[in-house]
């Protein structure tokens, strides 16, 4: 009888393999031939999508190589509500890679949104009439010389 000790063990990564070869992951593929499919999806029926990739089997690794592949966009938003989001358009146009923090600086989401505009963008339709009505409160105390100029206060 043999002992466990004695078995021989070898360790393979999948992910050293994508380095050495150049070639995509299966993992890595399979998440690209999603994206491509919902985005053709939007094309035809615009509504947005998302893949929750921290829902998916990925490693370290995988997250580098797809972010890799997908490349930059020239958008990058950082929102700081209730910890750090951080929305960064891709090199694929409607694909944008979204990334949430809670306060201490964990990362509590990554996902993959198919969108002309990430969901977390646009304001809400009440925030703007806040905002509108802020604006006329304050042009309506300089009109009536009752604003007060930061260095007075």
């Amino acid at each position: 009888m043999r002992r466990l000790g004695d078995i021989p063990i070898r360790v393979e990564s999948a992910a050293s393999s994508v380095h050495s070869t150049g070639t995509i992951g299966g993992g890595v593929s399979a998440i690209l031939s999603e994206i491509a499919s919902r985005l053709e999806r939007f094309c035809v029926d615009a509504q947005p999508d998302a893949i929750d990739l921290r829902s998916l089997p990925m490693s370290p690794d995988d997250y580098d190589r797809l972010r890799q592949i997908l490349g930059s966009g020239e958008v990058t938003v950082r929102v700081d509500a209730d910890g750090e989001s951080i929305i960064r358009e891709t090199g694929v146009p409607g694909v944008w890679w979204n990334e949430h923090h809670d306060r201490a600086g964990e990362t509590i989401a990554i996902y993959i949104e198919i969108a002309r505009v990430p969901a977390m963008l646009p304001v809400d339709i009440d925030e703007l009439r806040n905002g509108a009505q802020r604006l006329r409160a304050l042009v309506s105390a300089e009109h009536n010389g009752t604003a007060r100029k930061e260095s007075d206060t």
